[in-house]
């Protein structure tokens, strides 16, 4: 299995540097943003995130704000918000919105690196479906 690359999104840094800990022990690769607009910044200069871990309350752009930011700009990211503030509303809003799943903070940290596998293996598809749509268009543009 290939690797992952997840950009775990959390203002509470406490929190951030266990979770890094944890998920870089099971053999991910984790990138850290304390803030949504960090976060941003991070995406536009790590190209190859798979999976951003998404904490709903943030001081500044919350979690459903930065959420909605990087499916406009990066929509085959995919999105787990975790949070320990869910709401029935922010949860409606955060899958509308087009994050994976929505889990409840603290969370069975084998439940997230299941949810964070099958994030990584949907964006794997969908980027293989990019390709062969762009390779179709290609053959078709050039006669073949």
């Amino acid at each position: 299995m290939s690797s992952v690359e997840v950009l775990l999104v959390d203002d509470e840094r406490p929190f951030v540097a266990t979770m890094t800990k944890r998920l870089t022990k099971r053999n991910l690769s984790v990138l850290n943003a304390f803030s949504g607009l960090e976060a941003l910044e991070r995406l536009e200069k790590q190209t190859n995130v798979d999976v951003v871990i998404l904490d709903v309350k943030m001081e500044g752009m919350d979690g459903i704000d930065t959420l909605r930011a990087i499916k406009m700009q990066y929509p085959l990211v995919e999105v787990i918000v975790l949070t320990g503030h869910a709401t029935v509303d922010s949860a409606i809003e955060g899958m509308r919105l087009g994050a994976y799943d929505y889990l409840m903070k603290p969370c069975d940290i084998e439940q997230l690196l299941a949810k964070i596998h099958e994030a990584k293996a949907k964006k794997s598809r969908q980027e293989e479906r990019l390709a062969q749509v762009r390779i179709m268009k290609f053959a078709m543009r050039n006669g073949g």
